[in-house]
């Protein structure tokens, strides 16, 4: 498998009092593609589905996330195996996820209308409309009676932030966390990409057969946009928090599913866009 860093030599240029102009080396978060195909049992091959830009690591819970996310599985018994293998570089880098589906599951159908090739920046950005993307969640979120103190939710971007390993040696990568209700970080995943990060913590729900995701919470390192509220509705997540702003489509969403949203979250301040009867005070 690839790394998640990597070591690159840069020219550091400091213009403070000392002036100083030095090589030295660098940690670099790793970017690479991955490759998710998808079909039935036997011998054929199975098809290509999306290909994503990402750090490597947690690989089959981002390719599982990514499958219960966009509404193409609903739980772990849609999968009957999930592996690395190999795919054509030299050497090997294991850039391929292949997912076989429970006999009863029926294989996708790619959409000309649904590119599936994303960037590390963006999830949803070649899909054709709106309408295309509003995956239907099989979670009434709305009804989840969770109730998060603001207190508890003020401290958990120190909490995200300490735990973020691959930040600290890069300085670039997203982070998401999932919460309880207490506080408790109950899992962190880390990537270039803020969706996949997300599909990372939502994989790993997936295959520790833990969905609905239903009296927990989801933290992102970045802003609260369309795509990642989706993907907490579609896991049954009803408070989703940022640290920075939301989008209105974002907004919408949330207030659609019944969701909270919460943004600005930081310096024990937070601004709750949706469902703020969620929020003790």
């Amino acid at each position: 498998m690839g790394r998640a860093t990597d070591r690159r030599r840069v020219l550091r240029i400091d213009l403070g009092p000392e002036g100083r102009v030095v090589r030295r080396p660098d940690n670099l978060a790793a970017e690479e593609p991955l490759e998710i195909r998808v079909g039935p049992a036997g011998p054929a091959r199975r098809r290509p589905l999306a290909v994503t830009m990402r750090t490597p690591g947690d690989d089959l819970d981002l390719a599982l996330g990514f499958l219960l996310t966009e509404g193409l599985i609903r739980s772990t018994d849609d999968v009957q195996t999930a592996q690395l293998c190999a795919g054509a570089d030299t050497p090997n880098t294991y850039n391929v996820v292949d997912v076989v589906l429970a006999p009863d599951v029926p294989e996708p159908l790619t959409d000309p209308a649904r590119n599936f090739y994303t960037t590390s920046s963006c999830g949803v950005c070649g899909k054709a409309s709106i309408d295309s993307v509003r995956t239907r969640s099989a979670y009434r979120v709305a009804d989840d009676p969770t109730i998060v103190p603001a207190g508890v939710l003020a401290a958990l971007p120190d909490t995200l932030r300490s735990a973020q390993r691959g930040f600290d040696r890069t300085g670039g990568l997203h982070a998401a966390g999932l919460f309880t209700p207490t506080g408790e970080l109950v899992v962190l995943r880390e990537d270039v990409g803020r969706h996949n990060a997300v599909d990372k913590v939502v994989g790993w729900a997936v295959r520790e057969r833990r969905l609905p995701l239903a009296g927990h919470l989801l933290l992102v390192s970045g802003r609260a946009s369309f795509e990642l509220t989706q993907k907490a509705w579609m896991a049954g997540i009803p408070l989703l928090a940022a640290v920075s702003a939301p989008s209105t489509l974002a907004a919408d969403l949330a207030a659609e599913a019944g969701m909270t949203l919460v943004g600005f979250l930081r310096d024990e301040s937070m601004n709750v866009y949706t469902g703020d009867h969620r929020i003790s005070r």
